[in-house]
């Protein structure tokens, strides 16, 4: 546990709840909220990149071709329901709570998985892989929000990569998976068991969910401020601290929670900046990852050698975070963004030059060690951005952004199998290298400085 700052002095009236958390210290308590967010996140990848690897299943069940506009389909289903639940759990949050839907959204999450494994059609599913896309569309604004608020100053980016780093083992679990399942089962029949297998981490994550209390933050923000001081003292209490015989420092009024309100005065030119980091990073990504079991198995691979091959990269990812949480807080976090994406866009270009196995190999490893180290810095910079009234929201909106990429991108994905690598890969890298230019443009460094909690006066930066 870290040493906790020197209490406020004698003559203070209030407590701020910066002041609280850092009181508090890094304990059991947010290293036990980042495995029980971890896991979520987890299985929440395992979601999102599931029809990537039941494809090759779904299409012998069914008889689809391949690059097919239902297939597509099946790819986009997922995030068309992400892009809607982005916006609505957002705001939702916002208005009611984080501890509400931090389990509501897990929950319909599970039951909507498990739905998608028992389709009898191709609409069947792509019905219930929108909906499973609708419930964790939430779980991406609370839970980086939750972890925003919950976290001391001096740790927050660091523990923001960290639980962004889980999106890796939920990557490698379902990788995994699919590589086991291919050994036992025919392909038409395998992917009923990978969608079924895959729900069933998130209903772990929902038990370990019951236990976290709602954010002190925004229970300040709503007017909550017995709860708000219930909450930091179970986080004393986890952590063998105390928490000062203080009254809270009341924030100040919450505008208006909307995505109206973040396009407005000071937060305009963050927000939209953002969401053009988002929208890039996020086409160019699943543009590239949702077909690549696809292209490896179109090149010749047999099935089990595309999981192992896709397993690996996964692995790639991991030194990725790992570099991400050290710079976040040496270098920054601008800075670190900025730089992951450029050496993204470098590695497409390299990618398309790859003319052997190996090096097809190689330059896909730079490629998602560079990319899972750019969504890193990204989750620990954009939640500080935003003031605490509209945190949630606020991610919400720039993860609808992406969202909506992820929409365009299986489309733009298939050139990869119709002939039109180049175009394909020219377009990503010009995506990740538009992204730095974005992210080094938003001109503002949050390391090291506490949360906002009033929206920015009008023409800050």
């Amino acid at each position: 546990m870290t040493a906790a700052p020197p209490l406020p002095t004698a003559g203070a009236s209030a407590l701020s709840l910066d002041a609280a958390v850092d009181r508090l210290g890094l304990g059991p308590f947010q290293w036990r909220l980042l495995a029980i967010c971890g896991l979520t996140w987890a299985a929440d990848a395992m979601e999102v990149l599931l029809m990537g690897f039941a494809l090759p299943g779904v299409s012998a069940a069914f008889g689809l071709e391949r690059g097919s506009p239902q297939a597509t389909g099946l790819l986009t289903a997922t995030f068309a329901g992400m892009f809607v639940g982005a916006l609505f759990w957002g705001w939702l949050a916002d208005r009611i709570g984080r501890r509400a839907v931090f389990l509501t959204t897990v929950a319909l999450g599970v039951v909507f998985g498990l739905a998608g494994a028992f389709a009898p059609s191709v609409g069947w599913l792509a019905l219930a892989r929108f909906l499973t896309g609708f419930a964790i569309g939430g779980t991406l604004p609370v839970d980086y929000a939750m972890m925003a608020e919950f976290v001391p100053t001096r740790w927050r980016g660091r523990f923001l990569v960290y639980l962004e780093s889980f999106w890796a083992v939920g990557t490698v679990a379902v990788a995994g998976l699919a590589w086991w399942l291919s050994t036992l089962f025919d392909p038409a029949e395998g992917w009923r068991w990978l969608l079924a297998l895959a729900a069933l981490p998130g209903l772990v994550g929902l038990l370990a969910r019951l236990g976290v209390p709602d954010s002190p933050r925004s229970l300040l923000a709503r007017g909550q401020h017995g709860a708000a001081r219930a909450a930091l003292t179970r986080v004393a209490r986890a952590n063998g601290t105390a928490l000062p015989e203080l009254p809270l420092q009341a924030p100040p009024p919450a505008p208006r929670v909307s995505p109206v309100a973040l396009l407005a005065g000071a937060l305009r030119r963050r927000t939209v900046l953002l969401a053009l980091v988002w929208f890039g990073l996020s086409l160019g990504y699943y543009g590239i990852f949702t077909w690549l079991p696809s292209y490896l198995r179109a090149g010749g691979m047999d099935l089990g050698a595309v999981y192992r091959t896709t397993l690996l990269l996964a692995l790639a990812q991991v030194p990725g975070y790992l570099l991400a949480a050290y710079l976040v807080e040496r270098v920054g976090r601008r800075g670190t963004l900025a730089g992951f994406l450029a050496v993204s866009s470098v590695a497409a270009f390299l990618f398309l030059l790859a003319g052997t196995p190996g090096a097809v190999l190689g330059t896909s490893a730079l490629l998602s060690f560079a990319l899972l180290g750019a969504w890193g810095a990204l989750y620990a910079y954009t939640p500080e951005l935003f003031p605490t009234p509209l945190r949630t929201t606020g991610m919400g909106f720039v993860s609808s952004m992406a969202r909506l990429a992820s929409l365009l991108s299986p489309s733009l994905g298939a050139l990869l199998l119709t002939g039109q690598l180049a175009v394909a890969l020219g377009l990503f890298a010009a995506c990740f290298a538009g992204a730095a230019l974005f992210a080094w443009l938003i001109g503002i460094e949050t390391r090291g400085q506490q949360l906002r909690d009033s929206a920015l006066p009008e023409g800050g930066a």
